[in-house]
């Protein structure tokens, strides 16, 4: 059943997205990764909070949702100057929360270097597919890396479930498997090859983005292992329920976020 869930998600979602990617506009783009990044945001608290005593701090969630938006508009803006003025706003904000909370709350600075990773690991990274979309062939190569990274997933979870034998990474998945990893890698990579012949019909530019393709795969592993990571330190095993059959939406994108920052800079600076 839960298989079902997953495909059932999957195949509303995956058309819904391809729509805005080839029919939509930048802002439209920019408007579905705030969502995104806002919910993925909410669930991180939610996990990296989760063994505290008191309720996250409002304050904090104000400023990381707001930052988390802003840093969107900017890569919007196409202005890296902006995306960094925002970091630093953020980090004005955090200062004046340590200045007002300090007597009350000795472990501030653990609350604010949370936050720090929670707005570098998402929207930062997410903010990407916005520079990416604004390149040649952008639109195809945001969907290019949805499959790799789709094809990634897939691969590993029915390699590992058939023919999983030997543990990867016990202490913090121990349902991931070393089978299940190769099983998605070899995916992601046959995936990624395939579809690049589709969309660019230039058989040197496919062999040319074999190693992106690995690369994010493993990216998108290191990526899973991490949220897993965080969720096993509070004992949360989905990270929300908002996506059926997949969990939280930070379940979903977890592998996604290590793989962008890859493939951003393969077309820089490869491709």
């Amino acid at each position: 059943m839960q298989h079902v869930k997953r495909w059932i998600t999957a195949l509303i979602i995956a058309p819904l997205v391809v729509w805005i990617l080839l029919r939509g506009s930048t802002l439209v783009l920019a408007a579905l990764i705030s969502v995104v990044a806002i919910f993925s945001l909410r669930e991180y608290l939610t996990i990296i909070f989760g063994n505290d005593d008191g309720p996250i701090s409002n304050t904090i969630k104000t400023i990381s949702y707001t930052i988390a938006m802003a840093l969107v508009v900017g890569a919007t803006l196409g202005a890296w100057q902006v995306m960094f003025l925002i970091l630093s706003l953020n980090l004005a904000a955090l200062a004046g929360f340590v200045l007002f909370r300090f007597a009350a709350q000795p472990r501030v600075f653990d609350i604010i270097s949370k936050q720090v990773l929670g707005i570098v690991y998402i929207p930062v990274s997410l903010s990407l597919l916005v520079f990416i979309r604004e390149l040649e062939g952008g639109v195809f190569w945001i969907i290019w890396l949805l499959i790799v990274i789709f094809a990634n997933d897939t691969g590993a979870f029915y390699a590992g479930t058939y023919k999983g034998r030997h543990k990867l990474s016990p202490n913090i998945s121990p349902n991931k498997t070393i089978e299940g990893s190769f099983g998605g890698i070899l995916a992601a990579v046959t995936a990624g090859f395939i579809f690049c012949l589709i969309f660019f019909r230039d058989p040197a530019l496919a062999f040319l983005t074999l190693p992106c393709s690995l690369v994010m795969a493993l990216a998108g592993q290191v990526g899973d292992l991490f949220e897993s990571a965080m969720k096993r330190v509070s004992s949360i095993k989905d990270s929300g329920r908002i996506l059926p059959g997949h969990g939280g939406m930070l379940d979903r994108i977890d592998g996604l976020l290590m793989a962008v920052p890859v493939l951003y800079v393969y077309l820089v600076f490869v491709i």
